[in-house]
């Protein structure tokens, strides 16, 4: 299986490396398409997952790629971060196993359009990439000792008060470009409530007097019933310590 993977992505990458024919579409559909042809019987993320490790074990050593070619990302990259984040939160799930699986990727795609609009799929998982090679996407290990029970996000203008769930949690206030405030609540839809009035933060409070609402987000991670303050306080230090919100004192 390993020699019809190689040959495979040898026959339709383009000079291109690896990681770029999982990232892009269209070459990711063709490499696909050639295992198949190959009659290697696997899923796509299967797939995915098995030329990648040909890369990370030195399989692939001797084959010359060309370097990205995307360009700046600073439009989009916190996008990209945001939605990695929010599957690596809600599924516990890496960026290779949501890169890999070709419907998590998707998914992927059109959490990060719906927070920066306009660019193209492998702009969003290139800058990904870029971010993990910077070390910016680094784990949050607290999140995965006391994993939430459900993570939601949408844009501030699609919430209804009443929907947001009174369970304890976590929730992030962001931007197109920024996390502006992370916070913990054992009550989220009072908590939240006092903010949307007139937050008790007055940055945040300003924030929204002189922007408004219409390009906030807002991200919920709930958490489960017998999760202690103690433990919330942490998990909410690490959010703080690894999203670098505008509003918040880093302690």
């Amino acid at each position: 299986m390993k020699d019809r993977i190689r040959a495979a992505f040898e026959a339709i990458r383009q000079n291109e490396s690896v990681d770029w024919v999982i990232a892009d579409p269209a070459l990711n559909a063709q490499f696909l398409e050639k295992c198949g042809e190959l009659v290697i019987a696997a899923s796509g993320a299967t797939l995915n997952r098995a030329l990648l490790n040909l890369r990370k074990t030195g399989q692939l050593r001797g084959l010359k790629s060309r370097g990205p070619k995307v360009g700046d990302d600073d439009a989009y990259r916190f996008a990209a971060e945001m939605a990695v984040r929010f599957m690596e939160r809600r599924d516990g799930l890496t960026l290779d196993a949501v890169l890999c699986d070709p419907e998590l990727a998707l998914e992927f795609d059109k959490l990060a359009e719906t927070i920066s609009p306009g660019f193209t799929p492998l702009q969003y998982r290139w800058a990904a990439l870029n971010l993990r090679k910077a070390k910016s996407l680094k784990p949050e290990i607290l999140s995965r000792i006391a994993p939430p029970e459900r993570v939601l996000t949408s844009s501030i203008k699609d919430w209804q008060l009443d929907a947001i769930p009174s369970a304890q949690g976590l929730y992030l206030f962001f931007t197109r470009s920024e996390c502006l405030y992370v916070g913990e609540a054992e009550n989220l839809r009072n908590r939240l409530g006092k903010h949307l009035d007139h937050s008790d933060n007055k940055w945040l409070a300003r924030w929204m007097w002189d922007q408004g609402t219409e390009e906030l987000f807002l991200e919920l991670q709930l958490l489960a019933a017998d999760t202690t303050q103690r433990v919330r306080r942490a998990l909410e230090m690490e959010l703080i310590r690894s999203r670098r919100p505008l509003f918040n004192v880093q302690r």
